[in-house]
């Protein structure tokens, strides 16, 4: 019967490499039921429209787009779409991995990887469950050198705010409200200027960020 037919699953490749591309693609088709790619492209601002238009279930995104802008802030312009985040990428430094799964990213992947892992952290993602491959794992056993002692949330919105979002977004992605976000961000500045590393601005957090190891 027509209203039985299964979903489409539907894809959004973001990779700035055609090569890369076309392979990802020639590895979801045959082994994903009802695929459609909604978009395969180096775009952000494409891959926004096409989700918009047409709806996604998954985005796998290459960090490394060549486009000048900051993975983290690839990632979360996608989470903040609504669906569902893969990062299949070269760029593993922990403090990249940390920063795009703060961002609301839900796998994360090298692409050192074998095929079959690549393909059944998809899966794992289509069917909404955190995954990452070995070697991103081991990059994350690295502990960050976090002297201040800020609290989960408190770690989680210097990163996403010292990453170039706006408070709004911040607030977005951690799910509270805007001026629990400014409260958090309130907190790191006072333990950083108790430690004597004061942050007055966004690019000086990002700095201290980096230096823990928490951004790249």
């Amino acid at each position: 019967m027509p209203g039985n037919s299964a979903p489409h699953n539907r894809l959004v490749v973001l990779e700035d490499h055609p090569l890369v591309r076309d392979a990802m693609v020639s590895l979801l088709v045959p082994h994903l039921e009802d695929v459609v790619i909604v978009y395969a492209g180096d775009s952000i601002g494409d891959a926004a429209i096409a989700i918009e238009k047409q709806g996604a279930d998954l985005v796998i995104l290459d960090l490394d787009l060549n486009d000048g802008r900051s993975p983290v802030l690839n990632a979360a312009a996608m989470a903040d779409l609504g669906v569902p985040v893969i990062v299949v990428s070269a760029l593993g430094d922990p403090g990249t991995i940390r920063a795009c799964l703060s961002a609301g990213v839900l796998g994360y992947v090298s692409k050192q990887a074998r095929p079959d892992e690549v393909l059944h952290a998809i899966q794992a993602a289509l069917r909404g469950e955190p995954t990452m491959s070995p070697e991103v794992a081991s990059a994350l056993l690295q502990p960050s050198d976090d002297q201040l002692n800020l609290s989960e949330q408190e770690r989680r919105a210097m990163v996403l705010y010292a990453s170039g979002l706006k408070m709004e977004s911040v607030a977005r992605r951690m799910g509270v409200s805007r001026t629990t976000a400014e409260e958090y961000i309130k907190r790191v500045r006072a333990k950083a200027r108790k430690a004597g590393t004061p942050v007055p601005t966004k690019t000086d957090m990002y700095r201290m960020a980096q230096r823990a190891g928490m951004l790249p």
